[in-house]
């Protein structure tokens, strides 16, 4: 049976029984015992003053007389639930919460009071929680903050929101939500059963608006009074797209700019307004047309998106006052879904203003370059540098020289004219070019000054002869052939190419034709040396001068020679040389002596008549027979007095030219000579085939201390019947003759 109300529960016992009658035995077969429980219920959140009541144990032994205990265990037994023993009614002495819990297990028992023995078995059973609507629904995740593009669709969207309810879904509407917008339209919406908001408007312009805050409520109950609510915020920001052109904000602007302005240089900023941002703002400019397309460029600053106007030529308000400029501002990054709002640009009308400022002097030539000759006068004009007042008052001009190097020292320049002239004379081989710089100012404004580099170009003078390129030290084997090069010599000149490129080579025409060498102009800035006959000896002449005469191609009119000594040697002069050569100037000296001093004694003609008869004396290896032996020679020759007397102009003459220093002889022997100039003359007397020997004498003074014959000289062989004058002394005697006449010793008149 029940008790209590109907959501209470209770317990039916029952049992089997068994009577004892006389005479028979009644067996009666007890059913089999057990609890039947209802479910019990207990509503949450109880704030009565008495306990609440929950529902009633009852055993079937349980007649009434207080004689069955009720026990009740389990979670919350003694505090939160309690049970009257004798009853067996349960009761919740404290208020619950179905959030936080929502059944209690718990056990029941029925003793025997006086035996304490079980009447029923212990049973298991439970108490729910039933739930209240005290729990309102809630948005874990708020506020809430999106974007959404500008220009959407309606109906695109934006977020889905969700609240939860902790009361329990199972049980009446407690735990149903509805959605609903309590602030953000008409430009948001939303779906009250999944709360997902969406626009509620057609194309919302992020420049008419951009930040829209919506509150989103959720009810329990499912919207009805009485229901519980929640709400959140959705905070929403339209993100930009390209759907604005750029703007400018007039049609027409004016801008100033100095004439003065440096190429280069910024001069103006112009912008055109953009009502999009980011990337969807960003533009380009550029100059479409306009007389100043040429004059000025623009660029864009990224940073503040403005146009900078620079300035690519020099401005000059003397020519040129003003200028017109058509910019375009023109967006960089196109969206195609927007293109019907275009076009993305615009085109503003800029004019420039020329203003007027005084400028220095300018100069017609950015840099000036003038010639001068070298060695020329000082004062001598080298050119003219010409500037002007560029202004309208066109100020009159001064001109002067930056003495900031040495270079500028070297020139002067006229105040008034400009004109530059020569302060120095300038030698073109030791500097060629000459740097300066001149300065005008105007007479008005001098600190206005402007300069000018001008370069002096020195040109070549034909003043430097041609020198050989080195000293050359020739050497000729004793052995060489007529016609062997045996030295080729080339020249340098310090001018430059144009006055001592080309050389010529030649022996000096003033000398008598050279026996020994000849010389051969090669037409390439070289000449050769050759030997001119067969075999050189040492012993009779070592050392050979030749001298050389060298031109140049001067292109001022005045050909620059050279007179270059070539030296010849076989060998250097050793020291027994030198000996050796002193012992025949001394050897010679004392047969001028002797030859004087005959002649004071005796003075007679050297030639008695032109039929004179002269002795050729020929030297051989054995002892000849003295004056007799004139066999071997056709003196028939001999009898040309003219030859005899006749002075020929020497070719092996030393030139006028101090020889190289290294081959200098002795002063000694430069004083005397005498040795070279016998040398000389024996040598042309061997070697000369265009005239007979007309007397060739070769003379010992001495034999020998071991010789029994004594002298073979037909200096001592004279006899009575002879008329030849035997003091005469052969091929060496016109020369011995001109000692004679200069030392006063006999006539220059020849006696007969």
């Amino acid at each position: 049976m029940c008790y209590g109300a109907a959501h209470h529960g209770s317990i039916k016992v029952t049992r089997n029984q068994t009577k004892h009658i006389e005479g028979e035995t009644e067996v009666h077969h007890r059913p089999k015992r057990g609890w039947v429980w209802n479910q019990f219920f207990v509503l949450e959140e109880h704030m009565g003053p008495d306990p609440q009541y929950v529902g009633k144990l009852h055993s079937n032994s349980d007649k009434g007389d207080g004689s069955v205990k009720y026990i009740l265990t389990g979670e919350g037994a003694g505090t939160i639930f309690i049970i009257d023993d004798t009853t067996g009614d349960i009761h919740s002495t404290k208020s619950l919460d179905r959030e936080q819990k929502t059944h209690y297990v718990l056990h029941a028992q029925a003793i025997d009071r006086r035996t304490n023995k079980p009447l029923e078995p212990e049973s298991e059973f439970i108490i729910k929680v039933q739930d209240i609507n005290d729990n309102a629904p809630k948005f874990t995740d708020g506020p809430y903050i999106v974007t959404v593009p500008e220009m959407s669709e309606m109906g695109t969207s934006v977020l889905q929101v969700t609240a939860t309810d902790a009361d329990d879904p199972t049980y009446g509407n407690s735990a149903r939500v509805v959605y609903s917008i309590l602030q953000g339209q008409p430009y948001f919406s939303v779906d009250p059963k999944t709360g997902v908001i969406r626009t509620a408007l057609h194309n919302m312009d992020r420049e008419a608006r951009e930040h829209y805050s919506v509150v989103i409520q959720a009810k329990d109950m499912a919207g009805q009074v009485g229901g519980l609510s929640g709400s959140t915020t959705v905070n929403i920001t339209l993100t930009d797209v390209n759907d604005n052109p750029p703007r400018f904000p007039q049609k027409h602007y004016q801008l100033y700019v100095p004439e003065s302005a440096e190429v280069g240089s910024a001069v103006g900023k112009i912008k055109a307004n953009d009502a999009d941002t980011g990337s969807n703002a960003d533009m380009k400019y550029t100059i479409i047309n306009g007389d100043g397309a040429g004059v000025f460029s623009i660029s864009t600053d990224k940073e503040t998106r403005e146009g900078i106007l620079s300035l690519k030529k020099p401005l000059n308000y003397e020519k040129k006052k003003s200028y017109t400029l058509n910019i375009e501002g023109a967006n960089t990054h196109l969206d195609f879904r927007f293109s019907h709002l275009g076009p993305f640009k615009d085109v503003t009308m800029l004019k420039v203003i020329v203003g007027d400022v005084d400028e220095p002097p300018l100069f017609t030539m950015p840099s000036y370059v003038m010639e001068v000759y070298e060695n020329a006068k000082i004062g001598t004009p080298v050119g003219a540098v010409t500037a002007h007042d560029p202004d309208a008052a066109n100020s009159l001009v001064r001109y002067f020289i930056d003495h900031n190097t040495e270079e500028d020292r070297y020139f002067t320049i006229d105040a008034s004219t400009g004109t530059i002239k020569t302060a120095k004379i300038f030698d073109r081989e030791e500097t060629p070019w000459y740097n300066i710089t001149v300065a005008a100012s105007e007479i008005d404004n001098p600190e206005l000054v402007s300069h000018v580099p001008v370069g002096v170009r020195i040109l070549d003078v034909n003043d430097n002869p041609p020198e050989l390129a080195r000293d050359y030290d020739v050497v000729v084997c004793e052995n060489s052939k007529p016609g062997q090069v045996i030295q080729t010599i080339t020249a340098t000149d310090k001018d430059n190419s144009a006055n001592g490129a080309r050389f010529h080579f030649s022996l000096d025409e003033g000398l008598s034709l050279n026996p020994n060498f000849t010389l051969r102009n090669n037409e390439d800035n070289t000449a050769s040396i050759l030997t001119r006959r067969r075999r050189y000896s040492r012993t009779t002449q070592d050392i050979y001068y030749l001298p050389v005469l060298i031109s140049d191609g001067g292109v001022d009119g005045r050909v620059r020679t050279c007179h270059a000594e070539a030296f010849l040697s076989s060998a250097g002069l050793s020291t027994g040389a030198l000996i050796a050569i002193l012992l025949c100037i001394v050897i010679l000296l004392a047969i001028v002596v002797l030859f004087i001093t005959l002649r004071r004694g005796k003075k007679e003609p050297l030639i008695i008549s032109e039929e004179d008869v002269r002795e050729n004396v020929v030297t051989y290896d054995d002892e000849g027979g003295g004056e007799e032996d004139t066999e071997a020679f056709d003196i028939t020759a001999l009898r040309n007095p003219s030859a005899a007397e006749e002075l020929k102009y020497r070719r092996d003459v030393r030139p006028e030219v101090k020889p190289l220093s290294r081959h200098h002889p002795s002063s000694s022997l430069d004083s005397i000579d005498v040795q070279e100039f016998l040398n000389q003359r024996l040598a042309e007397a061997d070697l000369d085939p265009s005239v007979p020997p007309y007397d060739s004498l070769q003379t010992y003074a001495y034999e020998g201390h071991r010789s029994e014959a004594g002298s073979i000289s037909s200096l001592d062989s004279a006899t009575t019947q002879s008329d030849q004058d035997y003091n005469y002394l052969g091929d060496w005697g016109p020369e011995f003759k001109k000692l004679a006449e200069l030392y006063g010793e006999i006539e220059p008149e020849r006696t007969t």
